[in-house]
């Protein structure tokens, strides 16, 4: 079926959503393009093409011959239009739950919600572990009875009798409790993916299936699997604690990983259920928050959760935005200002008007951004790829040689610890825990970065930002408060301080620039009459032009000066010194005359140079890149300890700047809030959208800061760093364990030391490994930022 390129497409074999960009192979059939996940897939379609494709009578789609996964369980239905992916394998995405056709873990939901039951896998494994735990321990009773004083069993039931006895109660545990394992097994074979699964299935299937024969036909062993006393002696106990053991852990890794998902949750919580509208005649009634629109009046009553985002009409109050920015300090609220969603209002009474509802809210943003960012692949993975794909014929080449070895210059009876070591090495080895340990910490940290306002675009953007050496940040709005004002109005000979005033803030009424708010505001303070400008045009990096009150009329910087007048020598000495107070100069020209000069003046934040000073601390260089002159951003750079200033730069030179400081070998850092960043933020290894107003910087970002603080950037730096730092400890394990246990298990300390792993010991060592990465994974929930 031809299809958009950026869409998920099924595979018609197998029923795996996948990307078409990322597909082993496509098929052309009866007009159509199929796409496949795997080179089995497509060669299974290409010899019978018709069997997968459905037919046009409206049946079930179901492919001939392939059966849809069974419901896991009736607790939970599939939600409607639901899809499920795989923790260690986003790629793989399905319309149904089901198991990961690459590592064999069960899929789990895209879409986190509150309402959700539990876990149907979960459920499931909780339901075998359990029939296999009650049925297991009789016939681990009955495997240690020579261990009980006077052996009780064996006067009461004959070796015959209790084999025959294990084998009726182990069966049920390995075939159906052990259902899953097997399944997924076969699968990974008929995907040409070996995983844990795979050797779990071989380990256990060996054990049973010689403890079968065991019983059934003991004469046909030959001398070297039996014991002294010329007996075959099976392992039930082995295959069905293994089982039972591996069900744990897998149980118990479930819940851990469900705890990842904690932060979207919470975040979910956050939202109201209802609003409360005010109609046109005033009154008010309360509507279900999917019945609001964009332009309704809201009334925020003191205590109650803000339901949209959206602009305060009437009312003054605090909000406390902790629970999305992480900034403990209630943010005051009054006409004109800014709300947010799931925000709580404080003592007093608000009037508001939606702007943003359901999933264009910021709340709705950051959970699409989360769960986005927590499905991503660190590059630190394709090392875990490299080593994986050979690590389970690796694994199973050891167990088949220390078969080999064992059968001929091991102890007796050879065979029988030949098969038993073999079976050890198989389970201990199982590679859960090396694929679990980047996607759990990438989850975690994720998860903890956006319950402090900081939003992780992807995987990618959390791995370099730990690399980063320099930070390059913008003046306006970054550093400062981004609310100009202005601060000082100088006419030249001929005209008077109101008319400059006047006339330029008449000029920039059709300019949306910061720098002519703070004009605008300044005329409208002094009362002042503002005349209306004809022929309007906004001159890129110079700024403004047009014809006010039958004259030409020019407003910007001494770029803008250049190509309207002859001169401005005699205000030279007074531009110098409002610049050296770090203020804005701009020109104004009447008529190709220079009439005068307006200075503005944006407030350092409080914050920033506690940031500056934390930024440095953590071994950054700090780069001012701004489009303001060189002596006022020099002024504000001498107060705040910045490093270098790079000053009078065009919106269109900023990525080309970045490249610059790319080419000397600086891993870069930018950090930005507006639209003009916007490329420059896609340039930088890491782009930081400064603050969620600007939907672009946060599309061109790696990491968003939900309130534009620069100390939001340290605590950013130090999850990077936490979560980076978690997932090398994770590997750490992973390869440590697996390196010291395969030897271990294959008998090399048995010759010194006489140490020999049981299988039982391994599954649970496996167990253990798996948990262990999660554990160290969430750790990074109580880390400090």
């Amino acid at each position: 079926m031809t299809t958009d390129a950026t869409a998920q497409v099924k595979d018609p074999v197998c029923g795996m959503m996948i990307d078409p960009r990322s597909a082993a192979g496509h098929s052309e059939y009866a007009g159509a393009t199929y796409f496949f996940c795997s080179g089995f897939c497509k060669q299974r379609f290409d010899r019978e093409p018709a069997t997968f494709v459905p037919g046009k009578s409206g049946a079930d789609s179901t492919p001939v011959g392939h059966q849809r996964p069974p419901a896991l369980s009736p607790e939970r239905a599939v939600p409607p239009g639901a899809l499920y992916s795989c923790p260690m394998h986003p790629q793989i995405v399905r319309d149904r739950p089901g198991s990961c056709p690459i590592c064999g873990m069960a899929l789990e939901p895209r879409t986190v919600t509150l309402e959700e039951g539990p876990n149907p896998e979960l459920v499931v494994m909780s339901r075998r572990f359990w029939v296999g735990l009650v049925l297991s321990l009789p016939i681990f009773l009955l495997a240690m009875g020579d261990m009980l004083p006077g052996k009780p069993l064996h006067h009461l039931l004959s070796m015959t009798a209790m084999n025959w006895v294990q084998l009726a109660l182990a069966t049920p545990v390995v075939f159906w409790c052990g259902r899953p394992f097997f399944e997924r097994a076969w699968s990974s074979v008929i995907h040409r993916s070996p995983n844990m699964f795979t050797l779990i299935a071989l380990g256990v299937g060996s054990a049973y299936l010689y403890s079968l024969v065991a019983t059934v036909a003991p004469e046909r062993f030959p001398e070297g699997f039996r014991a002294n006393s010329g007996a075959v002696m099976p392992y039930f106990d082995t295959a069905v604690v293994v089982t039972v053991l591996i069900l744990l852990g897998q149980v118990l890794e479930m819940k851990a990983r469900g705890q990842t998902s904690g932060a979207i949750k919470r975040l979910l919580g956050l939202a109201p259920k209802t609003a409360r509208r005010v109609k046109t005649d005033g009154t008010e009634e309360e509507a279900p928050l999917d019945k609001i629109r964009v332009g309704d009046l809201l009334r925020v009553r003191p205590g109650e959760k803000v339901p949209a985002d959206g602009v305060v009409m009437e009312g003054r109050s605090t909000a406390d935005e902790s629970m999305i920015s992480g900034e403990p300090i209630p943010a005051e609220k009054e006409p004109g200002s800014k709300v947010v969603a799931a925000t709580v209002n404080g003592t007093g009474g608000l009037l508001i008007r939606a702007e943003k509802v359901g999933s264009d809210t910021l709340l709705a943003q950051i959970v699409r951004m989360v769960g986005e960012a927590q499905r991503s692949r660190a590059p630190i993975e394709r090392v875990v790829d490299q080593v994986a794909r050979y690590f389970v014929p690796a694994v199973v080449l050891v167990s088949l040689l220390t078969f080999a070895v064992w059968s001929i210059w091991g102890t007796e009876p050879k065979l029988a610890h030949a098969l038993v070591n073999a079976v050890a090495v198989l389970i201990i080895a199982c590679p859960c825990a090396l694929g679990l340990a980047t996607p759990m910490a990438i989850m975690v940290g994720v998860g903890r970065g956006a319950e402090n306002g900081i939003l992780i675009k992807n995987a990618e953007a959390l791995e370099v930002l730990q690399r980063a050496d320099t930070l390059v940040v913008d003046k306006t709005g970054t550093l400062t408060e981004g609310k100009p004002r202005l601060a000082a109005v100088e006419p030249a000979n001929g005209f008077t301080a109101e008319d400059i005033l006047r006339l330029a803030a008449g000029l920039e009424r059709g300019s949306e620039h910061p720098l002519a708010a703070a004009i605008i505001n300044g005329a409208e303070e002094k009362h002042l009459s503002i005349p209306t400008a004809q022929d309007f045009q906004s001159v890129t990096g110079k700024g403004v032009t047009g014809t006010i009150e039958g004259r030409k009329a020019g407003l910007g910087n001494t770029a803008l000066m250049g190509d309207h007048a002859d001169n401005i020598a005699g205000m030279q000495a007074r531009i110098e010194e409002l610049r050296g107070e770090g203020q804005t100069v701009m020109h104004l020209v009447i008529d190709g005359r220079f009439a005068g000069l307006i200075g503005v003046a944006d407030r350092i934040k409080d914050t920033t140079p506690e940031a500056i000073r934390l930024l440095h601390e953590a071994g950054l260089r700090i780069i001012m890149l701004t489009g303001d002159s060189r002596r006022t951003a020099e002024a504000v750079a001498r107060k705040l300890g910045i490093d270098e200033v790079i000053a009078e730069v065009l919106p269109g030179q900023k990525s080309e700047t970045i490249k610059k400081l790319q080419a000397e070998g600086r891993v870069v850092a930018m950090a930005g809030d507006g639209i003009n960043d916007a490329p420059a933020l896609a340039q930088a290894q890491v782009g930081i959208a400064m603050g969620a107003g600007t939907d672009v910087a946060m599309e061109s970002a790696g990491v968003t800061l939900v309130k534009g603080d620069l100390r939001a950037i340290a605590r950013a730096l130090r999850l990077s760093r936490a979560t980076m730092g978690n997932i090398r400890q994770n590997l750490f394990l992973a390869f440590v364990y697996n390196l010291a246990s395969v030897p271990v298990a294959a008998g090399v300390l048995y010759p010194f030391l006489g140490i020999l792993i049981n299988p039982i010991w391994a599954s649970a060592a496996m167990s253990l490994s798996s948990l262990s990465v999660v554990g160290n994974a969430l750790r990074l929930r109580q880390a400090q930022l």
